[in-house]
């Protein structure tokens, strides 16, 4: 689930880039034979770009566990509340459009604002 676009269009973004810092310590995903893409597992809080050091305010929540190529910087989990929550949108899919009436990705069908971030910390 992408969300921090503020203008809502999965264009908009800050006004300014800053540099990856990708994983280095993601398990390779099961379901790739290349062993190119990394598990980022259900819960993890990762940096939507556009390319190399393109990070803005653009982030995205994984809502299912997904083979991807380590491009995204992980700066977070989502709690078990949290993952209560992030199930309950998911179950509702995502919005049709006239362009795509069968969308896999896009805007979640439920509406959806994060009301309180709490940061936690790992030493």
């Amino acid at each position: 689930m992408q969300c921090g676009d503020p203008t809502g269009t999965g264009e908009g973004g800050p006004g300014y880039k800053y540099k990856d810092e990708l994983p280095v310590d993601l398990p390779p995903a099961p379901t790739d034979p290349t062993g190119a893409r990394r598990l980022y597992g259900r819960g993890l809080l990762a940096m939507a770009n556009a390319g190399p050091d393109t990070n803005g305010s653009q982030f995205f929540v994984v809502y299912g566990d997904s083979a991807l190529r380590p491009n995204y910087t992980v700066f977070g989990t989502v709690g078990a509340d949290g993952l209560t929550t992030l199930d309950k949108v998911a179950a509702r899919g995502i919005e049709p459009t006239a362009e795509d009436p069968a969308p896999v990705d896009g805007t979640p069908a439920l509406r959806t604002e994060l009301l309180r971030v709490r940061p936690s910390c790992r030493h």
